[in-house]
């Protein structure tokens, strides 16, 4: 009997959760995120720096479909064409397809394929040359805000890794601008698998940090996500962090 009711609570947590992630995007949220440290609103350029096609999708959906939907400028930045089982051409068409979806226009899509920055594991890319890249890249697009991996990376690809510490290479080396800098928390394997249940402690942790310097973003567009797919992943939520 106690193993049913044990059950039955996971269900009904399971289901409550489900329609907080529903139903939280009614609510105004996340506006340190865009609202630059406090100030009046205005629209930001903001560049989604990503290693592989297909992680705008399975990592960052929420906070492109926050970003659009608040009328902001996302440019996306790929870093490889996702070539390490030989289907590059194929992934960069998806990306593609998925930025459509993502309704970020495809001239504010950008896929870099460098000999020195090939997909794999075990493939090490040089910060340099990334900061290097995203340097150009900002510029060209008169960026504010830069999105990334976290030193973790999310799955902990050592791709996904170098990306962030090649735009720590540029936040603390040669960037001479006012911008932001945030990073996807990666979190642990319960959190990951948890499903919606995961929104709550995701919220909980954002409140502790009352100087805004972490934010949970919900997608605001998740029956659209399901009916999209497999053009983009259904994310629920994900925290940023300021870096």
């Amino acid at each position: 009997m106690a193993f049913i009711l044990i059950i039955a609570s996971l269900v009904f947590l399971w289901i409550v959760s489900l329609c907080k992630v529903l139903l939280l995007p009614r609510i105004p949220f996340g506006n340190h995120f865009t609202h630059n440290n406090g100030r009046a609103f205005r629209k930001r350029n903001a560049l989604l720096v990503i290693a592989h096609p297909d992680d705008e999708s399975m990592f960052f959906t929420p906070t492109i479909n926050f970003l659009t939907s608040k009328g902001h400028n996302v440019q996306i930045l790929c870093l490889s064409i996702g070539d390490a089982d030989g289907k590059g051409n194929i992934r960069k068409q998806e990306l593609f397809q998925a930025c459509v979806a993502l309704k970020v226009p495809m001239q504010q899509v950008k896929i870099v394929n460098h000999p020195d920055l090939q997909d794999g594991f075990g493939k090490v890319w040089s910060h340099n040359l990334l900061a290097k890249i995203i340097e150009e890249e900002i510029t060209r697009c008169c960026i504010d805000m830069i999105i990334t991996f976290d030193s973790h990376g999310v799955s902990g690809h050592c791709n996904h890794r170098d990306v962030h510490y090649g735009v720590c290479k540029l936040l603390h080396d040669t960037l001479q601008r006012d911008i932001e800098v945030w990073e996807l928390v990666s979190t642990n394997i319960l959190r990951k698998y948890s499903g919606p249940v995961d929104i709550w402690l995701s919220i909980f942790l954002a409140m502790l940090h009352t100087n805004g310097t972490m934010q949970c973003l919900v997608n605001e567009h998740s029956r659209r996500a399901l009916l999209q797919w497999p053009n983009i992943q259904a994310s629920g939520c994900g925290s940023a962090s300021f870096l």
